[in-house]
């Protein structure tokens, strides 16, 4: 009996045994079959080009990189939110920091403005006699002329007529003595001097070409006549400026005014003379506020007997010392700024433990050292904002179909993998078939044909750096810096096109100064992607009479991305030459 019992002891044992090792078997295999599933759901996508999605892992069909595992979109963000990977943002070299207050004490407020002539100096050439010009002894514009030059000769029926009666009265001198005199004054009056009077006189012979002398000294403005044009008494030969002093004019913005006197020093700089400073003081603060940029103009007459400040120069003004109030201002570097012409933007860091992130349009104060000051659309201290990588950001928020510096409108978010190709679709779709969403300035056709001839410029400076050309794209931005000085700024009617085109001349201009100063194909090729931002922003706001490619490599600047124009959709990178002479892709079309 107690063997049977052993038996079935040892059974029961076994069984038990039996089910504890093998009776999940079931289950574990369903739990396995769930994770073969959502494996082979798995997407892999670029950190780079978040738009590419493939359904096994590999190489970027773009740049080349591995691709890394997608993650789902369905992460609760926000309409105008999006995630980047840590990957992502290691390799673009994205940095946040977060806003504070301006530091303003011993150190700069910065005023940006532009040199014009001092209008107090401003003269005119007028001619004191009808007749046609038979010589024009001045040359062209820039000039310099001296008072008592010789600046024409003139044919004169009246001044003709005026020498005989002179001969008349001056053979009548002592009968007729007040005659006489009337006709000398007359002739003084024309601005005859006392020995060409006295020439007629002595020689008896009446001169049918009179010279014409400069009243004024100074710097050429502008030609108003040409050699055998008919002239009147009192009309306007030559717009003349003594530059030995030159006006600095300043942009203040209204809720900074009280922090200006008359009287106040300015230190004043410009990019033409890197390691110089001008001082001057505080001439003039206009009465009257600009209602559309909300500012005054500022003056200050600047010393310029060496003549190094040129009218048309943009020019820094730094004011050291003033002391704000801490408590309402706030800073942002200046690094963390996009300009679209029209709109400010920055990208500011929506969650603070995870890369997510979001567009704030922004309207920004002086420069204060390397900083913006905030006048409004930032949120408040202590918030995060990128401030290196922020095209990058950019770039992300495109394809990914959300508010971004080229884009004023959000798509929907989608999750899920079907999301992730539909953003993709839709990303290209909008970038490539578009034309762009910013609002456009309308300006004269006029305006837009010096900008072509500009552009043109620009795309043979692509050119030569595509070749790995150095001494062409020297050439090059050279041609491009006397075409730009062409752009007849007159032609913007429109105030609010004038402030957006001083602004971006300005830019445009540093850029391209900074290429034709090196042979370093590397140090050109970093002023280009600077050029380049400054000038897509140009043709988003005027436009010009054709198609133009905004074209985007995210491996130039080393993985931080760049932007340079195109006239077709073909990419020809300039960054690299050829060594990746195709990488890259079109964002956006500028019709």
């Amino acid at each position: 009996m107690k063997k049977y019992i052993k038996y079935i002891v040892i059974l029961a044992i076994g069984l038990l045994l039996g089910w504890l090792l093998f009776g999940g078997s079931s289950n574990t295999k369903s739990e396995h079959n769930h994770d073969a599933v959502a494996e082979s759901n798995q997407m892999w996508t670029c950190s780079m080009h978040p738009q590419i999605m493939q359904p096994e892992p590999g190489d970027c069909p773009i740049c080349g990189m591995d691709l890394i595992p997608a993650t789902s979109n369905s992460e609760g963000l926000l309409a105008d939110q999006f995630k980047l990977t840590e990957n992502a943002m290691a390799l673009a070299n994205i940095q946040t920091s977060i806003i504070g207050n301006a530091e303003t004490e011993n150190s700069f407020i910065k005023l940006s403005g532009k040199i014009i002539e001092n209008e107090e100096t401003n003269s005119v050439q007028v001619s004191y006699f009808s007749g046609r010009i038979e010589r024009l002894n001045v040359s062209f514009t820039g000039e310099e002329v001296r008072k008592g030059q010789l600046i024409a000769t003139i044919y004169s029926p009246e001044l003709y007529t005026a020498q005989q009666e002179l001969l008349t009265a001056f053979s009548l001198k002592t009968s007729q003595p007040e005659l006489y005199k009337s006709v000398r004054n007359k002739l003084k009056l024309w601005k005859l001097t006392e020995s060409q009077i006295n020439q007629i006189e002595e020689t008896g012979k009446v001169k049918e070409n009179l010279p014409m002398y400069a009243t004024v000294s100074g710097t050429v403005l502008e030609k108003l006549v040409a050699e055998g044009n008919y002239i009147k008494q009192g009309q306007p030969l030559l717009k003349i400026a003594n530059l030995n002093t030159v006006w600095a004019n300043f942009d203040v913005y209204e809720n900074q005014i009280d922090l200006f006197k008359k009287g106040e020093e300015i230190i004043v700089t410009t990019h033409a003379y890197a390691n110089k400073e001008f001082k001057g003081k505080v001439d003039f603060i206009d009465p009257v506020l600009d209602t559309k940029t909300r500012t005054v103009k500022l003056r200050v007459v600047l010393n310029n007997e060496n003549d190094e400040l040129k009218p048309g120069m943009f020019v820094e003004g730094k004011v050291k010392g003033i002391i704000v109030n801490k408590n309402e201002l706030l800073s942002i570097p200046a690094t963390a700024v996009l300009w679209t012409g029209e709109r400010s933007i920055v990208y500011i860091k929506a969650n603070p433990s995870q890369p997510v992130f979001e567009m704030r349009e922004i309207t920004l104060g002086n420069k204060i050292g390397d900083s913006y000051e905030v006048l409004s659309g930032l949120l408040n201290k202590d918030d995060e904002i990128v401030t290196n990588g922020t095209f990058t950001v950019d770039a992300v928020a495109q394809l990914q179909g959300k508010k971004s510096m080229m884009n004023k409108n959000a798509d929907k978010v989608m999750t899920g993998h079907e999301g992730h190709l539909g953003m993709e679709m839709t990303g290209l779709l909008k970038n490539k078939n578009h034309s762009l969403i910013n609002k456009r300035i309308k300006v004269s056709n006029d305006f837009q044909n010096q900008l072509q001839v500009v552009f043109n410029d620009y795309i043979k400076l692509r050119d030569a750096l595509v070749k790995d050309d150095s001494r062409n794209a020297v050439k090059a931005s050279k041609i491009l810096l006397g075409d730009l000085t062409k752009i007849d700024m007159k032609l913007l009617t429109n105030k609010e096109a004038h402030n957006h085109w001083m602004s971006l001349e300005n830019g445009i201009n540093t850029s391209v100064n900074s290429i034709s100063k090196t042979s370093d194909i590397t140090v050109q090729r970093a002023h280009f992607k600077n050029l380049s931002s400054q000038l897509i922003n140009t043709l988003q706001l005027f436009g010009v009479n054709e198609k133009v490619f905004v074209e985007f490599c995210p491996m130039a600047d080393n993985n931080k991305g760049a932007y340079w124009l195109s006239k077709e959709e073909k990419v020809i990178n300039p960054y690299f030459g050829n060594e990746m002479l195709t990488c890259g892709e079109v964002k956006q079309v500028i019709e």
